[in-house]
């Protein structure tokens, strides 16, 4: 499938280009202290090649070419400053997947990444996804304002769900299946 760019007002949610390594790079560094705490690190015994800007392109191209994640870039006033992605794509009798995102810390708290989620997700929804949900470390008070915001609903606790921050952390789960209503509005605009 061809990678769609989607827009809402000041916000686009769209693929990474080959041409954004330098763009990416400033992002990821100036904001490295800011999302340390909530980002996946590699549990200690496995160690993973480094995964070069290149790399990463051609893998997100792929998934979506194989429908098995779509990876956005989120850009506000054509200014790249976060990331959303529906991971984990399963087809077959669940059609699920997961959403992860972050933003950067000069544009939190601006409603921008409850909008992007919302897109994302009705997005997901529109390719023929019945479920997403979204797992949140408790301490993420930020993130867990998003799901709030976009009347995900908690279905429980995962304990040592994914290593992040060097120990495994446990993780609030929130859900919202393609039936369920989405009100408020971070949803009057969809794909």
């Amino acid at each position: 499938m061809r990678p769609p760019e989607i827009v809402s007002g000041a916000l686009t949610l769209r693929t990474l280009g080959r041409h954004e390594e330098y763009a990416w790079r400033q992002l990821r560094q100036a904001n490295r202290a800011w999302l340390e705490p909530w980002e996946a690190t590699a549990p200690p015994g496995r160690t993973e090649p480094p995964v070069t800007f290149r790399s990463l392109v051609r893998r997100e191209r792929r998934q979506w070419r194989d429908e098995s994640a779509y990876p956005f870039v989120i850009l506000h006033y054509d200014q790249i400053v976060g990331r959303v992605s529906v991971a984990g794509v399963r087809w077959g009798a669940e059609r699920g997947a997961s959403i992860g995102y972050w933003i950067a810390e000069s544009h939190a708290g601006k409603g921008i990444m409850p909008r992007a989620v919302a897109m994302a997700t009705e997005f997901s929804f529109y390719r023929g996804l019945h479920r997403v949900e979204i797992a949140v470390r408790p301490e993420n008070v930020a993130s867990l304002r998003v799901v709030e915001k976009l009347n995900f609903r908690e279905e429980g606790l995962r304990r040592s769900y994914l290593h992040i921050d060097r120990a495994w952390r446990d993780h609030r789960v929130y859900a919202l299946t393609q039936e369920e209503p989405r009100i408020g509005r971070y949803w009057s605009e969809g794909p």
